[in-house]
């Protein structure tokens, strides 16, 4: 069980930079519930492999300097046994990721709530 939403905790969004901000995080309600919506559609454990980054972090993984991740609307994900394609199409079925944005990389899923969508690319 999770502290945000039926499966997420909040310790899954934290900032995983090392020496940077202590691990601090943020992450809006929208994009939990949007992810918890996936998780429910795909039946599956969703694996956050990036949720709030820190400027310091977010530059050294060679983030965008406008990127959603730092204003903890941003999600990159995964799913175990489960084609990135297949998750990107789920994902773009949720109304809140079909609005912002998804970008499609080779381990992983970028989803976010941005305003300012939708935006999809390939990485």
């Amino acid at each position: 069980m999770g502290d945000l939403s039926k499966n997420f905790d909040k310790k899954e969004f934290v900032c995983r930079g090392k020496g940077c901000c202590d691990h601090k995080g943020q992450v809006v309600s929208e994009l939990v519930a949007a992810l918890q919506e996936l998780r429910d559609r795909i039946n599956k454990p969703i694996h956050i492999t990036s949720g709030f980054r820190c400027p310091k972090h977010n530059a050294f993984v060679g983030g965008d300097p406008h990127s959603q991740h730092l204003v903890g609307k941003a999600a990159d994900i995964c799913v175990t046994g489960v084609n990135t394609n297949f998750l990107a199409l789920e994902a773009s079925k949720i109304t809140s990721f079909r609005q912002g944005g998804i970008g499609l990389y080779g381990g992983w899923v970028h989803v976010d709530v941005r305003d300012d969508g939708p935006a999809r690319w390939e990485g």
